[in-house]
């Protein structure tokens, strides 16, 4: 558990096999907070200001639009907050209707060049990214990425897999049996993400 000091707020982040959660709790009295998400992706934690009536904000998340969620809209697709337009298919995906992208710089869906077959299927190696949602995503903390890979391989379904732990050299395995959404590259950090 952490602490916010400026206005004594705890936090504490918790990962098991029952759940993945954030929590907080106001420590301080007569002190009000509350954290939500706005009508754009972004959180902001707001105070109450009794004297005035109203909810100052007091943090907002990050306003570089690949920080919303999802912060492209097509499946399959990555935000790149350096490039123009800032979400691209992933290789391997085209726009489903390229007329779309000249007329307004986006495009509603991804679709892949071939078909995935269940044999013969290679990845491409996409550095420094946020990782997809994790729905419909598989993990064992157990493996590495090469048995990761041939997890990944062994089932048809399998779309990308990653590394859970990027430290020491990686460690354990995310594999993604569905669409792949919500992803974004990083200048200078983030993860390996092999799709398939």
């Amino acid at each position: 558990m952490q602490i916010w000091k400026h206005i004594n707020i705890s936090y504490n982040f918790t990962e098991n096999t029952e759940e993945v959660s954030y929590t907080y709790r106001v420590t301080a009295p007569n002190v009000y907070a509350r954290l939500m998400m706005d009508f754009q992706g972004f959180l902001q934690l707001s105070t109450w200001n009794p004297a005035m009536s109203e909810w100052n904000v007091f943090w907002l998340s990050s306003t570089d639009e690949c920080d919303t969620y999802p912060s492209c809209n097509p499946t399959n697709s990555y935000c790149d907050a350096n490039k123009m337009p800032r979400c691209n298919c992933i290789k391997g995906f085209v726009p489903g209707n390229p007329q779309e992208r000249s007329l307004n710089n986006s495009f509603t869906e991804c679709l892949r060049k071939t078909q995935l077959s269940c044999s013969g299927d290679g990845f491409s190696l996409m550095r420094k990214m946020k990782l997809p949602a994790t729905t419909g995503a598989i993990v064992d903390k157990r493996i590495g990425v090469k048995e990761c890979e041939e997890k990944c391989i062994n089932n048809c379904n399998c779309t990308a897999f990653a590394n859970t732990n990027i430290q020491d050299g990686g460690s354990g395995c995310v594999i993604w049996t569905s669409e792949l959404t919500d992803i974004r590259s990083y200048a200078d950090a983030g993860q390996d993400l092999y799709v398939r």
